[in-house]
């Protein structure tokens, strides 16, 4: 009878006396929280840096500058007459205070425009996130669809229903368009959805809360970083506003900080306007500070709003 060839498996190799086991080539990991480090990205971050902070490293040095000075100056560096303190004095009493009175304007276009569009955004974004309704799709496809659409483009149609109602060249006119905020709204929308549990909101009702207790002393406090990173998109937007005060506004009383130090530097086009390129300067100057500070004390709560939701539990 024949028998079945075998094969015999070989012999693991003899361990040496005095040697040690061999050794294995180990490969280093990164870690999550040290990133390659990128030349490139460098770079590239580094020139965005210099394309934001040179205009304001400018407009800094020129503020300190008489208008003789601008012109006999480097605009990069300081001129030998430091003018700062003249410069704010003369801007809030050039052509009686009115710079004060722009200011003024801006402080109620701001709280009103941009508070009623965060207001607003908080309640239209909470009841979007938490509520079924009919028609909710429709809903979210107009949203998205206006924020697509620039502010520019509704700009002629809202100047002429508002000239048909009466309210051009009031500061209802400002104010009123500014209350309206599709990306305010969006951005809630997301974040409630995130940051408020369900079972929290079921549990209010449970123990007998109604809708509105709910929303104030439950939902509220979630909404909170929200809530300041709306604002303060709101506020930079209304702040910043030049196009619809332009065709809204005609008295200069009503005029925003931006119309209105546009209109100071459109002087010197002018025959026989006055050349105040220097207190257009320091104006500019003193209308940023209020947004620098404003993030600045703001920045923890912005920052918060904007990762959350980025990381799934």
């Amino acid at each position: 009878m024949s028998t079945p060839l075998t094969t015999a498996s070989p012999a693991a190799p003899a361990k040496v006396p005095g040697r040690g086991a061999p050794k294995l080539r180990t490969t280093r990991r990164r870690t999550a929280g040290k990133p390659r480090r990128s030349v490139l990205l460098t770079v590239l971050t580094s020139l965005i840096v210099l394309y934001t902070v040179v205009p304001l490293v400018w407009l800094v040095i020129n503020a300190t500058k008489t208008q003789t000075g601008l012109a006999d100056s480097s605009g990069m560096w300081f001129a030998d007459d430091f003018a700062l303190w003249d410069n704010i004095r003369d801007t809030f009493t050039y052509h009686d205070g009115v710079f004060g009175r722009w200011l003024l304007n801006t402080l109620l276009y701001v709280v009103l425009g941009a508070g009623g569009a965060t207001f607003l955004a908080v309640l239209g974004g909470y009841a979007l996130a938490k509520f079924d309704f009919p028609g909710k799709r429709g809903v979210f496809a107009t949203v998205i669809g206006a924020v697509a659409v620039p502010g520019t483009a509704l700009a002629v149609p809202t100047f002429l229903m508002f000239s048909k109602m009466g309210l051009t060249d009031t500061p209802w006119a400002v104010i009123i368009p500014s209350l309206v905020s599709p990306f305010g709204l969006y951005l809630m929308w997301v974040f409630a959805t995130e940051a408020i549990p369900t079972e929290l909101l079921e549990a209010a009702r449970i123990d007998g809360a109604g809708e509105a207790r709910t929303f104030f002393t439950v939902a509220l406090p979630l909404l909170a970083p929200g809530i300041v990173t709306v604002l303060l998109f709101t506020t930079v937007a209304t702040w910043n506003n030049y196009f619809l005060p332009l065709i809204m506004l005609k008295d200069p009383d009503w005029y925003p900080l931006t119309l209105g130090l546009s209109a100071w530097n459109s002087q010197a086009e002018t025959i026989g306007g006055e050349v105040i390129f220097n207190l257009v300067i320091t104006g500019s100057l003193l209308t940023i500070l209020p947004l620098i500070v404003a993030f600045l004390l703001l920045q923890k709560y912005w920052q918060s709003g904007l990762a959350a939701g980025s990381v799934k539990e």
